[in-house]
């Protein structure tokens, strides 16, 4: 088998995606928003880049963005400030009951523009993500056979990964879109907007603060 202990890696990496964190959130945000496909696509998005922390825990980068000052910082500006400004705009929506604007690509439909947005919402916030990083740098290497290549082995890993993933998060997408019928009036909305917003804000601060292993 391709994975060392594969049915403790199995178990282990399926406990960790049902804990809840940003990509949870994220997908419920973004069904809510535009439909299980917008879901879906999030869900897409985040689960791509699973392959790109394998691919850099594999080589080695991560240990030297880890032990970068600059890069390490640089990792969590971006990460965190992308956050912040989602979460400050689904505030801004909560307040303000209207949405906020995006610059559309030129000639791209409405629609699918919707479903660029959130792919690259999912995909920008896992790859940016320092405590995603951080686990595959810790995580993955236990289970690799140093007599294979690492690198095969590591994207073996996120694929299984990725498929755990998109299996729950399909179905976190579908029960946003039955549930978020319960809040399409103008006040319960604006609520559900700004709880939203808030726990945004909330992950993207704890990605600025987070600390190098």
């Amino acid at each position: 088998m391709m994975i060392d202990q594969f049915w403790t890696f199995f178990v282990a990496i399926t406990l960790l995606t049902l804990f809840p964190g940003v990509d949870s959130l994220l997908v419920v945000r973004n069904s809510s928003r535009g439909g299980l496909a917008d879901g879906l696509l999030t869900s897409t998005g985040i689960c791509c880049g699973l392959f790109v922390h394998a691919t850099v825990s594999a080589l080695g980068i991560s240990a030297l963005l880890l032990h970068s000052a600059m890069a390490f910082g640089l990792l969590k500006m971006i990460g965190g400030g992308y956050l912040l400004w989602l979460g400050c705009g689904n505030l801004w929506q909560a307040w303000r009951g209207t949405e906020v604007a995006s610059p559309a690509l030129k000639g791209l439909p409405p629609r699918l523009f919707c479903w660029y947005r959130s792919l690259r919402e999912g995909f920008v916030c896992n790859v940016f993500n320092p405590k995603t990083l951080l686990f595959y740098m810790a995580f993955l290497p236990q289970f690799i056979n140093p007599q294979r290549s690492a690198l095969v082995q590591s994207l073996s890993m996120a694929a299984i990964h990725f498929v755990i993933a998109m299996i729950y998060q399909g179905v976190l997408a579908a029960l946003a879109c039955r549930i978020s019928r319960w809040f399409k009036t103008g006040r319960c909305r604006r609520w559900a907007e700004g709880t939203v917003g808030l726990l945004l804000v909330t992950f993207g601060v704890s990605f600025l603060l987070e600390r190098r292993a």
